[in-house]
């Protein structure tokens, strides 16, 4: 184990250097970076939204739009189809909300309606990847002299795709005219878009660029009867009225059919009336459309037309005579922002379908830089203090352990950066995290190292064995965690998503460093130095031979147990937990006096006046910041979004918006929903892997032990009322494997010594085992939470709920292992034989098969 060839060295050492080298560019400033030669990595980790400021937006496409004007669509095709044979009679009327029915006043018509209507339900292209036939509309005849035209699931299924797809090019185009740097447009399930856009700081005018459908078209304004007159009777066939966006609203009777459409605009810009130097928004028409343009102004000389957007009337100026240049102007009490805006919307197109925003998380950039310079506090803080630890508890083998631990944070750094992977807050939580773990695997080995010598084998021996027995409990106890890694990935979102990817590449970095890297330090060390003993520890922090009876306590863990997890649920049920917005929908606001201490009654009091509901307001912090919690409106997705505007227009004046979360009640229960999931299944894939590991009473007693100490963060929770958030569910998931880790190491001594000591009684098997790895339990505890402090006590609110869970899943984790976990093996009848003979068994199978 101690031998390394020349090349593996290499390979290692450039591996090592590799990390090193790509995570340099990250220590330096964009200025620096960009002066160094071309030849060097220069690639830097992407920053996430809570760190960088930025705006997360979550749209879905709206299906009972699309449907309804899917169906007007297909009774324009069929009102249009059957005018070209005006001997048919007929009338047109909906059947439900998906078929139009033609029912003929001559049942001797159908053959010729049904002809004539083939066009309608041809089949198109479409699919998930456009080639496959799809049927829009059926057919069908429920009675005599009446056609049935249904729109299909299918078709709808593929008009929402084809939606999405036009929705993403549309608001891609909008952003981009901006002048934003790198923002993400992308799919997400079948119906939703996700919108990040990095240092953005006007999140509603981000809304209004997005959210406006921006169907502009060019009417002429009847002069049948006054508009007046339409509302209070019956409007004309063939008109309709619409009002301008004005205070009071201004009402004109106009003509259903369109003159020109916006899809026949080919640029729109903003400018100034020569005249009166009031902003105005200047387009130009393509050939067609500035072909008819000309032909309709000239034909109508002296009478108004409207320009309409999106069913509101913007200006409806008077032609005074032809324009056929194929360029216009649109003026109307514009600002300059809004003349801007809609020069915007109109060169990126329209929407093809209503969008809601379902989902809004904004971080402005001072709480970013805010939540980098605390991460970066707390992650040196808890540097320092596991290398001060690792150097007091191993002497100079704690310093290689340190070399080793610096190379995996290196490593990760490189990583995320070579990845393209985003770092979020809960993701620079999770190197620190790893920081506290890390040193684990190196404490494994050491403690198996020296057990191995007191046991009487000379250091070289003893250095090979340590590092061969133990590389099987390293990997056993880092997969549980990695599974949980994976699971969080995959049902996590955002941030959370971002602590699931460090968590992972840390755990496999860890096995690297720890074991092959610190492997290859001690072998140098070896071939140079030639020691005839291990270095000394500073500080003895346990002695060498415990032999407690921890087995003769578990009457007394038992029932200790089982009335904490049976309070635990009570507590929920009755107390329930404090969800955050994640879970119960609604909106969080971080704001920041503008002078040195908010004042919380007034903000109660000019809040309390928005009819807003059950409004919390607390400290957040520091005097100067304040937390803002208004419930979920239960009105709909668009009343969330009401709820921002409302506090942002009374608070503005006094308070900076540092951050604002709006979940709508769709997401939150799909995130209520995963968070369960979550849980149960990584549960359940552990379960599967120990049992596939060890024996079934392995595999049930870890996940028993584990659900004990789910059960009792729960229980906590709901006592203290710390906020239950997305970031909370991340952290039960990594006290899943956390405390599985501590009991897969606890497990695998057991099986060791159900091997070899095969007369032993079980609990003192299993005592035996508990003193053995006691040593390493504790250190690992202390690494782990001396990295969770400094980030409780440094990292800032926003991560407190979380490193909180996580600190109280390291006590129970360990208390479960030792109290729960071992004993359950007793309860559950395990006998030396069936470890033995499962090993006899796979011996002999080894040796049947031929070499």
């Amino acid at each position: 184990m101690l031998y390394f060839s020349r090349w593996k060295i290499i390979a290692i050492l450039i591996a090592i250097g590799a990390g090193f080298l790509f995570a340099l560019p990250n220590l330096l400033d964009r200025q620096t970076n960009e002066a160094l030669p071309e030849w060097l990595p220069s690639k830097q980790m992407a920053l996430g939204l809570d760190l960088q400021g930025g705006v997360h937006i979550l749209i879905q496409v709206e299906r009972e739009s699309l449907r309804t004007e899917k169906l007007d669509t297909l009774q324009d095709d069929i009102r249009r189809l059957l005018r070209q044979n005006r001997q048919i009679r007929y009338r047109l009327s909906r059947a439900g909300e998906e078929a139009i029915e033609v029912r003929l006043r001559d049942a001797a018509d159908e053959q010729a309606a049904t002809e004539i209507l083939e066009e309608v339900t041809a089949p198109v292209i479409g699919g998930l990847f456009g080639q496959s036939q799809i049927q829009e509309v059926e057919f069908s005849q429920p009675s005599d002299g009446v056609l049935r035209y249904e729109l299909t699931s299918e078709g709808l299924e593929q008009a929402v795709r084809s939606a999405v797809t036009q929705s993403i090019e549309v608001i891609r185009k909008r952003i981009d005219e901006l002048g934003t740097t790198e923002p993400v447009v992308q799919r997400q399930g079948e119906d939703r878009i996700l919108v990040q856009v990095p240092g953005f700081n006007d999140p509603q005018r981000l809304k209004d660029i997005i959210g406006t459908t921006a169907q502009m078209s060019f009417h002429l304004v009847s002069n049948e009867m006054s508009a007046s007159d339409a509302i209070t009777g019956r409007p004309p066939a063939g008109t309709m009225v619409l009002y301008e966006d004005s205070d009071p609203p201004i009402p004109y009777l106009v003509e259903r059919a369109s003159l020109v459409r916006g899809e026949n605009l080919t640029d729109a810009q903003p400018g100034f009336h020569h005249q009166t130097n009031e902003p105005v928004v200047n387009f130009r028409f393509d050939s067609k459309g500035g072909a008819r343009f000309c032909q309709v102004t000239q034909a109508n000389v002296g009478r108004p037309f409207a320009i309409v957007l999106d069913d509101a009337v913007i200006s409806a100026p008077v032609i005074r005579e032809a324009i056929c240049g194929g360029t216009g102007q649109i003026s109307g009490s514009f600002t300059v922002e809004g003349a801007n805006n809609l020069a915007v919307l109109l060169r990126a197109g329209a929407l093809p379908a209503e969008l809601t925003f379902i989902e809004e998380r904004t971080v402005g950039p001072g709480l970013g830089a805010d939540s980098i310079e605390a991460g970066r506090i707390a992650a040196i803080i808890g540097a320092v203090l596991v290398l001060i630890f690792m150097i007091l508890a191993y002497g100079f083998l704690g310093i290689l352990a340190n070399i080793a631990l610096t190379a995996n944070i290196a490593i990760i750094i490189a990583l995320l950066s070579v990845l393209g992977a985003t770092l979020t807050l809960p993701g620079i939580a999770g190197i620190v995290l790893t920081m506290g773990m890390a040193v684990d695997a190196n404490v494994l080995i050491y403690e198996r190292i020296r057990e191995e010598r007191r046991g009487g084998r000379n250091l070289i021996q003893a250095i090979d064995s340590g590092f061969r027995q133990a590389l099987a409990t390293i990997l056993d106890a880092n997969i549980t965690t990695l599974i949980a890694a994976i699971i969080l990935f995959y049902l996590g979102s955002g941030p959370v998503r971002g602590f699931a990817v460090t968590l992972a590449i840390g755990v496999v970095t860890t096995v690297f460093t720890a074991y092959t890297f610190t492997r290859l330090l001690i072998a140098l060390w070896v071939r140079w130095k030639k020691p005839t003993e291990l270095p000394r520890r500073l500080i003895t922090f346990l002695p060498v031979n415990t032999s407690l009876k921890f087995m003769r306590n578990r009457l007394l863990s038992f029932p200790v147990s089982i009335i904490a997890a049976i309070a635990s649920i009570v507590l929920f049920f009755t107390i329930s937990l404090n969800y955050g917005i994640d879970f119960r929908g609604g909106t969080l606001m971080e704001v920041r006096s503008k002078s040195e201490v908010s004042d919380i009654a007034s903000i109660r009091s000019t809040l309390g006046e928005l009819n807003l509901g059950d409004v919390q307001v607390q400290e957040f912090g520091t005097p100067q910041d304040i937390l803002i919690r208004v419930e979920a409106q239960n009105a709909g997705e668009h009343a969330e979004q009401s709820v921002i505007a409302k506090v942002r227009s009374s608070l503005e004046a006094d308070y900076d918006f540092r951050r604002v979360e709006v979940v709508g009640p769709t997401v939150s229960g799909e995130l209520a929903q995963a968070g369960l999931i979550a849980v149960v299944a990584a549960l359940m894939a552990i379960m599967v892997y120990i049992w596939i590991r060890f024996e079934w009473q392995f595999a049930v007693g870890a996940v028993v032990a584990t659900l004990h100490d789910v059960l009792l963060t729960i229980g906590i929770f709901s006592l203290l009322q710390f906020e239950f958030n997305l970031s909370t569910i991340a952290a039960v998931l990594t006290i899943v494997g956390y405390s599985l880790n501590d009991t897969v190491v606890v497990y695998d001594r057991v099986r060791e010594n159900l091997r070899k000591y095969k007369k032993m009684a079980i609990p003192d098997v299993l005592d035996l085992s508990i003193n053995q790895m006691l040593s390493r339990t504790i250190l690992t505890s202390v690494t782990t939470l001396l990295a969770l402090f400094s980030l409780y006590f440094f990292g800032g609110e926003v991560l407190a709920s979380f490193t909180f869970a996580m600190i109280f899943g390291v006590f129970v984790g360990t208390y479960s292992s030792i109290f729960i976990a071992a004993p359950l093996l007793i309860l559950f009848k395990l006998r030396p034989g069936q470890v033995a003979g499962a090993d006899e068994k796979e011996a002999g199978e080894s040796k049947a098969q031929p070499a």
